[in-house]
């Protein structure tokens, strides 16, 4: 059970398991985030899959602009979270949907 769980996040993570398709995906998003909120999201999980694949800090730096300390906590939660994005990069790459990390 994660640490911040309550009936409205609960009803929040449903709307989103509902959702059908990348055209809901970005219609829902839109009106409950900032382009800002999403776009640093979708940041987060490049760097999370640069790691995955075993990209250093500096490549991943290099690539994505992100700042170190980004970095550093988008890779400490890969190794010592609770495994959201492990079991997120795995499953799209069983799917065939997440290319390989650029």
């Amino acid at each position: 059970m994660s640490k911040f769980q309550s009936p409205e996040i609960d009803a929040l993570f449903e709307a989103i398991l509902s959702l059908q398709n990348i055209d809901e995906c970005y219609m829902f998003f839109e009106d409950a985030c900032t382009i800002k909120e999403i776009k640093e999201i979708a940041q987060r999980f490049q760097v999370a899959r640069l790691l995955h694949a075993g990209q250093n800090y500096q490549e991943v730096n290099t690539k994505t602009s992100v700042s170190t300390a980004t970095i550093c906590r988008v890779n400490k939660c890969l190794n010592y979270g609770s495994g959201g994005y492990r079991t997120a990069i795995e499953r799209l790459k069983l799917k065939g949907n997440i290319p390989d990390a650029q």
